[in-house]
């Protein structure tokens, strides 16, 4: 699936709710959905910068695509996490750092998040990816 067909899978699970109180019980749904990250990436050198919430994030590369992983102590951080997973895992750095993430703005979720969780947020997709280009450097380096 594309970044931009994950995109408007979630988009569309999220048109059909308008209540915001019903919106974040989907986004912590997502979280609770979320594989468990392996405890030897709960370190200070996987937690992302910028986050009120602790957010620990770690990115794998296998056959040229990306892998995350997260986790977090605040419940919908760990469901904001969860849809950016959903929708960039399984992608090579050069779709990953091309994508536009319009659905963070479609389903209305920057808007309705506080100032902390925002740049939290932005913490968050600026991480990925620095990991995204980080990777594409070490292969291009190593060809």
């Amino acid at each position: 699936m594309t970044i931009s067909e994950s995109q408007q899978e979630i988009i569309d699970e999220f048109s059909d709710i308008e209540d915001w109180m019903d919106r974040y019980a989907m986004i912590i749904d997502m979280g609770n959905a979320l594989p468990p990250i392996d405890e030897k990436f709960k370190t200070p050198q996987h937690l992302i910068e910028g986050c009120q919430s602790r957010v620990w994030l770690n990115a794998e590369e296998h056959d040229g695509k990306i892998d995350f992983t997260a986790d977090s102590d605040a419940i919908i951080v760990k469901g904001i996490i969860a849809m950016l997973i959903r929708v960039l895992n399984g992608h090579t750095p050069d779709e990953i750092l091309s994508a536009d993430l319009r659905f963070i703005d479609e389903i209305g979720l920057a808007e309705n998040l506080s100032p902390t969780r925002s740049n939290g947020l932005l913490a968050m997709v600026k991480q990925m990816r620095l990991y995204a280009t980080a990777i594409k450097m070490r292969n291009q380096a190593q060809s």
